[in-house]
């Protein structure tokens, strides 16, 4: 379901694909429940609030785990209006590198070329770019490597995969275009070269990778979530393995986060921005796998995020089973800032009301 494949635009005619395509929405639409229990859970830490106090400013984490020393751990997050956080797990920033309109970052370990961070630069509407730093994880500093090209457009979404090949950008654009870039690293400065641009019909930002499935997964914030071949060989089709039914998912879709388990389990995560929720998907069947919202405790609730990250293994004795980070669209009377969630409570609290069912 989603989009349709060439051979069948080839042999029926326009009317009988329009109400094909209408009856694969409404089929994905009417397989959802009519009634998702969402369960609430509290942060056990927050980020400084970003540096813009205006409006809409901090937008999306990525999170770099250190295997040896996991309370030193690092959170990169951006300011939308002026540049990009390193923040130590205590919360405070150890870096900022201004950079102007930066929308989202990913960064990803490319071993030998080190922890690289990517994030998406919109300072040019017309013309998208890739800012490219090397993270410093001693030092907890970002040093800047570069730009790349990021397509024609606006920047927004980006996310990062490595594979045998080296490291894969997907740049996507405001109005819909999804720009794969191959990014070089063994030069003075970061190369970037196009290898295939796919296509959703209306505004998209949030994707995440998955490498053990070669799966990339992006959020079309009015209709849901579309699954890609990552592979730049394969054609760019787009399959819709989740509709905004507002029930389980509310647009807009932001954010996506993978926690990965096993070969090919785990969960796809994304913010449910309409209800203030993140809605989980089970990997790999899709399957509406529970929702839970972050609500006041010690620290503030989230409302109306934008980016999320999440991560496997041990971040301290708060996160002794992975950390969740979103961002915080209303922090008052502080500008916004990045909440900091024990994975292990969500999946109590998960399981306590799967216990009560």
């Amino acid at each position: 379901m989603g989009t349709l494949r060439p051979s069948l635009q080839r042999r029926y005619p326009g009317h009988v694909l329009m109400l094909l395509t209408i009856w694969s929405t409404a089929a994905l639409a009417a397989a959802a429940p009519l009634s998702i229990p969402t369960v609430e859970v509290t942060a056990r830490g927050e980020t400084a609030p970003v540096a813009t106090a205006q409006g809409d400013a901090a937008d999306d984490p990525a999170i770099w785990r250190n295997p040896a020393r996991p309370g030193e751990s690092l959170i990169v997050g951006t300011d939308k209006k002026a540049g990009l956080y390193v923040y130590g797990m205590d919360g405070q920033a150890r870096d900022f590198a201004a950079a102007g309109r930066l929308n989202n970052d990913d960064l990803i370990d490319m071993g030998a070329a080190g922890v690289i961070v990517v994030a998406s630069d919109r300072n040019d509407e017309a013309q998208a770019k890739l800012q490219v730093w090397r993270l410093d994880t001693a030092a907890a500093k970002l040093r800047p490597l570069g730009a790349v090209t990021g397509g024609a457009g606006e920047a927004y979404g980006v996310c990062l995969l490595r594979d045998a090949a080296g490291l894969t950008a997907f740049s996507v654009l405001k109005h819909g275009a999804i720009v794969q870039v191959r990014i070089a690293l063994d030069g003075a400065t970061p190369a970037g070269r196009i290898v295939r641009t796919m296509q959703l019909p209306t505004q998209t930002e949030g994707c995440v990778a998955d490498p053990r499935t070669g799966t990339l997964y992006v959020g079309e914030e009015d209709r849901g979530i579309w699954a890609f071949d990552a592979r730049a060989d394969r054609p760019a089709e787009a399959t819709l393995i989740a509709t905004v039914d507002r029930a389980h998912l509310f647009d807009d879709v932001e954010g996506l986060a993978l926690m990965p388990v096993g070969r090919d389990g785990g969960w796809l995560i994304a913010s449910s921005q309409g209800d203030n929720a993140y809605a989980l998907f089970e990997l790999p069947s899709m399957k509406p796998a529970g929702r839970f919202r972050v609500v006041a405790g010690r620290f503030g609730g989230t409302e109306e995020t934008d980016g999320i990250a999440v991560m496997p293994g041990s971040f301290g004795k708060d996160y002794p089973a992975g950390l969740f980070v979103a961002q915080d669209g209303h922090n008052q009377p502080a500008p916004q800032n990045f909440k900091l969630v024990s994975w292990r409570d969500v999946l109590a609290a998960l399981r306590k009301v799967r216990g009560r069912r």
